[in-house]
């Protein structure tokens, strides 16, 4: 079988969102989810909105076992296929957190949720801290840098571009040369 190009897949995503809006809970937009979580068991967007959709109740009859149990096979796809992302961990966790009422199995997710978040976080402003030191936007690169520095002060990623945009502060006269602060 052929796989969906981007687009093909975003478009049948789409769909199947739209007539969710349109029609909430109609089993049309069920199918179309379903289908497509067949086609690519690895589109991770539609897993969890599937998963939501099954879980808020939009899906006519009640929430029953099986019904759950479809919505944690959902969740458990979605960690596998995603590399154990963020969001997904974290769907996971109010799974068992909400509706099983399992904290035991929810708070080892959340705390690798939110390990993996902050992670990403930490990337993401090191990279900004970059960019912004680059464009010469030395405010705001002073601004997140004393962010950085209080949530990861032993980032050895983020402290070498803290220390160079304070630098370069200093060199453009914003702060004073003596100055460890923004």
């Amino acid at each position: 079988m052929a796989h969906l190009s981007p687009e093909e897949l975003m478009a049948r995503f789409h769909a199947a969102r739209k007539t969710g809006k349109e029609h909430r809970g109609s089993p049309l937009q069920f199918q179309l989810h379903r289908e497509l979580a067949e086609s690519c068991p690895a589109f991770t967007p539609n897993l969890l909105q599937l998963a939501r959709s099954l879980l808020l109740g939009d899906e006519p009859g009640p929430r029953d076992d099986p019904a759950l149990a479809e919505v944690q096979r959902l969740l458990e796809q979605a960690v596998q296929v995603s590399g154990r992302s963020a969001p997904t961990l974290v769907e996971l966790a109010y799974f068992h957190d909400s509706i099983h009422n399992d904290f035991k199995t929810a708070r080892p997710l959340y705390e690798e949720g939110a390990a993996q978040a902050l992670a990403v976080l930490e990337d993401a402003w090191a990279g900004l801290l970059t960019s912004l030191v680059l464009e010469q936007q030395l405010p705001e690169a002073l601004a997140l840098a004393q962010q950085a520095e209080s949530l990861f002060p032993e980032s050895a990623r983020l402290m070498p571009r803290v220390h160079e945009a304070r630098e370069r502060a200093v060199a453009a006269g914003l702060l004073p040369p003596e100055s460890k602060d923004p």
